[in-house]
C-alpha cells in the first residue's frame, strides 16, 4: 500500500464504521430502500467481463441498481490507486474487489462495513473452507464475500501445436525446457508471456513451488525466511527464470495477460503459465478443453490459490447499505457461485456447489485443492495478494522483474531479494 502519510490522512477522515443494520433481503425489505451499488473491480477482459455481467444481471433481477466502475491494468494495481483516491475524498464505492491481506489493511483504517448479518443468516461458515473464510473475516466479523477460488499454478497449451511437434504436457521443469527447445527449433514461440510485473511474479512463484516444494514455498514466500531467500534452491529458481526468459518472444514487454492467452489460442505460442482465469478466455472464444487446449498444473506438488472477493466499504444511505447486503447474499449464493465460475474459469468458493456442469480442468482443480488441503500443500499466492502485505510482496516482485529484464546473476538476485525483503519490513 501507499506510505504512512496516506494512511494517516485516512485515519483522520474516517472512524470505524458501526455494524450495518440488518436489512431484510425479502421483496418487502427491498421496498424500504432500493438497493444501490457502485462496484469497483478490474475485470475487463472477455472472460472476466462476461463473468461480472452475471452479477450485474442478478443484482438487477433482485431490484437493485448497479453502477459499474471497471478499472483496467496492472492486475488490480490501477484499481487500488483509484480506490485510495475515492476513500481519501470521503466517497468510497459501495463494494470493491479486494483480497487477502489488503482486506485487513483497509479494515485497520476503519473504512470497511460489517456484513456478518448476511453471513450468519446464509450460513457461510458451514459452506466455505476454513482457510478461505479466514480471509473474509476482520477480527471475527465478516467484512468480505468470496467469489471463487482460482488456481494460479497452471500451464495452458495449444493442443494442435503440441501434437504437431510430438510434445506431451510437461510434468517436470526439465521436460518443459526440453519441449521449449524443440518448439524454438521449429520456429514457434514456446512461452506466451506479458512483460508486466505481476505476470513475472506469477511465473516466479510457480517455479519456487515446483523446484522447492510446499515447505520451501512457505518458508520463502510466506514466512520470508532469510535462509530460504538466499538458498541454493532460490538460486536454482532464478536460473530457471533466466531459462524461461529465453523462451518468450521479443515483443513481450507490457503485453496484457489475455493477449498472451490469445497467442496460445491462435497457435502463435505453445504454452502460457497463468492462473485459471486464462481458461475463461479460451471458453469465451468457444475453445474446448482437452481438444483445442490442454491444462496441467505447473511441475511440482502443491496448489497456489487466489481468492477473488468483494469487501464492503463504509457508505451513507439505506439504499447503499441495502445494496451491500444484497450483493453479499448474491455473491455467495449457490446460483452465482456456479454461473460466475463457469464463465470465469475458476471453481466455487462454496463446497456444496455441484461440479457436474464444469469442465475437466475445473474438476481437476477442485480435486487437487481437496488433496492439497489434506496434505498441507494448499498455499496462498504471493503474486496475487493472498500471502503477503503490499510492501513485502512489492519488494519481491521488484527483484523478480529486475532479474527477468536484465543479465543479473542468480547470486546477485538472491542477495538483492533478501535485502529488499529486509528493507520492506
Amino acid at each position: 500500500m501507499e506510505g504512512s502519510d496516506i494512511w494517516e490522512e485516512l485515519k483522520m477522515k474516517h472512524t470505524a464504521f458501526a455494524a450495518v443494520s440488518a436489512v431484510a433481503l425479502s421483496v418487502a425489505g427491498m421496498a424500504q430502500a432500493e438497493p444501490q451499488a457502485e462496484v469497483l473491480h478490474w475485470w475487463t477482459s472477455g472472460g472476466e467481463a462476461k463473468s461480472v455481467a452475471v452479477l450485474q444481471e442478478e443484482f438487477a433481477e433482485n431490484g437493485g441498481t448497479w453502477t459499474d466502475m471497471p478499472v483496467a491494468g496492472g492486475g488490480g494495481d490501477a484499481a487500488m490507486t483509484a480506490l485510495r483516491a475515492r476513500v481519501l475524498a470521503g466517497n468510497a464505492p459501495t463494494a470493491v474487489q479486494l483480497k487477502g491481506p489488503a482486506i485487513q489493511e483497509w479494515y485497520e483504517e476503519g473504512v470497511l462495513a460489517d456484513i456478518s448479518s448476511v453471513a450468519e443468516a446464509q450460513g457461510w461458515a458451514d459452506v466455505l473452507p476454513a482457510s478461505i473464510a479466514n480471509h473474509m473475516k476482520c477480527e471475527g466479523t465478516w467484512c468480505a464475500a468470496p467469489v471463487n477460488v482460482h488456481r494460479v499454478d497452471w500451464i495452458w497449451a495449444n493442443a494442435e501445436v503440441l501434437e504437431a511437434n510430438g510434445i506431451e504436457m510437461p510434468t517436470t521443469w526439465e521436460e518443459f525446457n526440453a519441449a521449449a527447445e524443440t518448439l524454438q527449433a521449429a520456429g514457434i514461440t514456446p512461452l506466451a508471456h506479458g512483460g508486466q510485473a505481476w505476470q513475472d511474479a506469477t511465473v516466479f512463484e510457480t517455479v519456487v513451488l515446483g523446484l522447492g516444494g510446499p515447505e520451501f514455498f512457505q518458508s520463502a514466500l510466506v514466512d520470508l525466511d532469510t535462509e530460504a531467500l538466499t538458498s541454493d534452491t532460490m538460486k536454482a529458481v532464478f536460473d530457471q527464470m533466466r531459462t524461461l526468459r529465453g523462451y518468450v518472444d521479443d515483443n513481450f514487454s507490457g503485453r496484457d495477460w489475455n493477449l498472451a492467452t490469445a497467442m496460445v489460442m491462435n497457435g502463435e505460442a505453445a504454452f502460457q503459465i497463468m492462473g485459471d482465469w486464462a481458461k475463461g478466455e479460451f471458453l469465451a472464444a468457444g475453445k474446448v478443453p482437452g481438444e483445442d487446449f490442454l491444462c496441467a498444473s505447473t511441475p511440482g506438488d502443491g496448489f497456489l490459490y487466489n481468492v477473488d472477493s468483494f469487501a464492503m466499504f463504509e457508505v451513507d444511505g439505506d439504499d447503499k447499505r441495502a445494496g451491500q447486503e444484497l450483493l453479499a447474499e448474491l455473491i455467495v449464493g449457490q446460483n452465482f457461485q456456479k454461473v460466475f465460475n463457469l464463465n470465469k474459469g475458476s471453481i466455487p468458493a462454496r463446497t456444496d456447489v455441484s461440479l457436474d456442469e464444469f469442465d475437466s480442468c475445473a474438476v481437476t482443480s477442485s480435486e487437487d485443492m481437496a488433496a492439497s488441503s489434506e496434505s498441507g500443500s494448499l498455499l496462498p499466492s504471493y503474486a496475487h495478494g493472498m500471502a503477503l502485505r503490499g510492501a513485502q510482496a512489492g519488494a519481491i516482485t521488484d527483484v523478480v522483474t529486475a532479474h527477468f529484464n536484465s543479465d543479473m546473476s542468480s547470486d546477485e538476485a538472491v542477495q538483492m531479494l533478501a535485502d529488499a525483503v529486509a528493507n520492506s519490513m
